[in-house]
């Protein structure tokens, strides 16, 4: 009998295949280095390296010997990594990141414009002994847990109730504040709808500095910036204020910092008779899905569609819908999500009773975060979730739904006691 290794297709599709029912059986390829057909030795470039604090593959090439993680396959849990520490004792200087904080956490775009503001640091500092610190300062009531790993040096908080809501003429007034105390070298907005643009503007025509605009490519010397619709780049030195784009740099994800609070004098009220009345309630559902927020979505898994559209309304969240769901009648078509439907960008994505066809996994994709209700744990929509409840959805609904409606009853109650 030859001892020539036979390669086995069937194995290999099942292997590649994971929504196969035999896929947890075999084992093809499961090492990170194999002989292949031909006898040589081949490397499996998923299987090489580990995952790193924010989930994405590194590629351990210090063999284990330096202060990495291990290299092996993600375990089931999250693994416990730390980072090292980014310490700035006493700073030469300041770069100022005013992110978005939309909902009170740092976006995706704020955390690439943090990024940046560290390689504007390096920039700077070059091989002189001065060491750069970047400032976030944050407006209005902050969730965020994760400046420290975010890449801010040093943080202002200004959550006091007149920087709540809209008032760009208060936060501008602290701005000048800071530019004042600190003289930072460079001032970094996200280029967005919002806010960061109009507060970026306002600051620049009150300290008459020309911003730039669109920028997307920086360093401490050349910033590239898109113009003409993003059909031609336009080079200019850099100067002290800039408006960036997603993607402008990488975030920090391998290092901590110490995000200390910065001291900042008292601010006196840009406009005493301004008044913030807050937000405008708006009927979720009149909101498109493409640009709604918070998506509750429903799948072939809703059999109390009374309780759905209940728990929809006691969430204040726009509804969605799976193509099985619209195809029974259940849901109008342009409730529905996915790559034949809309594609959704919400910060969160509660799919209910949907396991997760390919096409509405592409849908979901730019989906900050995910959560799924479902009886089968091993379904695609829980693989990518971010937090999963495994269960009836019925039940689960029905406890979500009372939660709901107790806060809101508890919102009313405090707002009366506050009036009175």
């Amino acid at each position: 009998m030859s001892d020539v290794l036979r390669r086995d297709p069937r194995a290999e599709w099942i292997a590649r295949n994971r929504l196969h029912p035999l896929h947890g059986t075999v084992s093809v390829g499961d090492e990170a280095e194999v002989r292949g057909p031909s006898g040589l030795l081949r490397k499996n470039p998923h299987k090489v390296g580990f995952i790193g604090p924010n989930g994405i593959k590194r590629i351990d090439r210090l063999k284990g010997n330096g202060n990495t993680v291990a290299m092996g396959r993600r375990s089931s849990g999250p693994q416990e990594v730390l980072l090292p520490l980014h310490s700035v004792e006493q700073p030469d200087f300041y770069i100022v990141v005013v992110p978005d904080m939309v909902g009170g956490r740092l976006t995706s775009q704020d955390k690439d414009i943090l990024g940046q503001a560290h390689k504007l640091a390096r920039g700077i500092e070059g091989g002189n002994e001065q060491k750069g610190a970047v400032v976030a300062v944050c407006f209005g009531e902050s969730k965020e847990e994760g400046f420290d790993t975010s890449g801010v040096d040093r943080l202002i908080l200004l959550d006091s109730e007149e920087y709540q809501g809209f008032c760009p003429e208060q936060q501008l007034a602290a701005l000048v504040q800071i530019e004042a105390s600190y003289q930072p070298k460079h001032w970094l907005f996200p280029d967005s709808v919002n806010g960061g643009a109009d507060l970026g503007a306002r600051l620049a025509a009150r300290l008459d500095e020309r911003p730039a605009v669109q920028a997307w490519q920086v360093d401490h010397e050349t910033t590239v910036s898109r113009g003409a619709s993003g059909s031609i780049d336009i080079s200019r030195a850099t100067p002290r204020i800039l408006m960036l784009v997603e993607e402008c740099a990488d975030p920090i994800d391998e290092t901590r910092h110490e995000a200390q609070p910065l001291a900042l004098e008292s601010i006196p009220r840009a406009i005493a008779q301004l008044q913030d009345q807050g937000q405008v309630a708006v009927d979720p559902n009149a909101i498109p899905l493409a640009e709604a927020e918070f998506i509750l979505s429903a799948g072939n898994g809703i059999h109390n569609w009374d309780q759905f559209h209940d728990t929809a309304t006691a969430l204040g969240a726009t509804e969605g819908a799976s193509r099985v769901a619209v195809d029974d009648g259940f849901m109008p078509r342009f409730r529905q999500v996915g790559a034949t439907g809309t594609w959704v960008t919400a910060r969160v994505y509660l799919a209910v009773g949907i396991s997760g066809a390919i096409q509405h996994m592409q849908g979901i994709g730019q989906c900050d975060k995910v959560i799924a209700i479902n009886t089968d744990a091993g379904c695609d929509m829980v693989k990518r979730a971010a937090l999963s409840a495994i269960g009836d959805s019925e039940e689960i609904l029905a406890e979500l739904l009372k939660l709901a409606q107790e806060h809101r009853a508890k919102q009313s109650e405090e707002g009366d006691q506050h009036a009175a």
